[in-house]
């Protein structure tokens, strides 16, 4: 059988079930799920990381990531909305409330705030594991800041975006709270460079990125809601660790970002 993405011109078989491929954690996933949840359109929910047989199923249509959405021989990546409402069977408007200068000042504040957090973290939670997935708070603070940097590869040296990207190891220079928050704060001071030449950025480009076509305008979105939302979920942390935070993200740090409503899993708990 031919296993492929969705396209336009793709006939949908509609009676077959929705399977959505999923890990706690995962800021698209959640969306994904909530995009499905909120548009009334029922699927069978497949943890990737628990479920043997489901992961089987997602290889055997010729890949091996999440967030997937599957109907059949047809799926789509749930980080494209517009791709996730064709094999959902439904129809969207997508549109970005916020203009590209905005991103990256939302960008730099995410990172500023993250940075901030990270400093609070005791030292002994570092490589304490995150609920339901193999990662630590240690790769999840450096995750945030690694996310921003792709974006950065991308628009500054032409870097095509791949999965794994997401998946960088720890590097090992970083073994304690202090050499942490110098790999995070560099990558800060760059991406604040990045901000003062944001004026010469083309939001209609091609964004040559791993999970379908996007513009550089969406991908910049993406990266920067991707950020936030795992500095809401350091947030949390911290504050379940040392109590409330005044320093933390705001609301209108956040406002205009297409945020999930839930911080960590709507199946799983931080």
């Amino acid at each position: 059988m031919n296993m492929t993405m969705t396209s336009p011109d793709d006939a949908i078989d509609l009676s077959q079930p929705l399977k959505v491929y999923w890990v706690p954690g995962c800021t698209a996933c959640l969306r994904m799920k909530e995009f499905l949840n909120k548009a009334g359109v029922p699927f069978e929910s497949i943890n990737a990381y628990e479920d043997e047989a489901g992961f089987a199923a997602l290889a055997a249509l010729g890949v091996r990531r999440v967030p997937i959405a599957a109907r059949g021989k047809h799926w789509a990546d749930g980080q494209v909305i517009k791709d996730l409402a064709r094999v959902a069977g439904i129809g969207v408007s997508v549109s970005i409330a916020l203009s590209p200068p905005e991103l990256v000042a939302r960008g730099s504040r995410i990172l500023s705030v993250a940075h901030g957090l990270l400093g609070r973290v005791p030292e002994e939670d570092l490589n304490t594991l995150l609920p339901g997935r193999p990662r630590s708070y240690i790769q999840l603070g450096c995750h945030v800041f690694q996310v921003l940097e792709i974006f950065l590869d991308l628009v500054e040296s032409g870097r095509r975006v791949e999965f794994d990207d997401y998946f960088q190891p720890v590097p090992s220079s970083v073994t304690s709270r202090s050499t942490l928050l110098t790999y995070c704060g560099a990558i800060l001071v760059r991406f604040n460079e990045f901000a003062q030449k944001v004026a010469a950025l083309d939001p209609r480009a091609k964004a040559n990125v791993y999970y379908g076509e996007q513009t550089i305008h969406e991908f910049l979105e993406r990266s920067v809601w991707h950020a936030a939302q795992h500095t809401r979920q350091i947030q949390v942390l911290v504050e379940k660790s040392i109590g409330p935070v005044s320093n933390g993200l705001q609301h209108s740090d956040l406002e205009g970002l297409p945020l999930p409503d839930h911080i960590y899993d709507d199946k799983v708990a931080l």
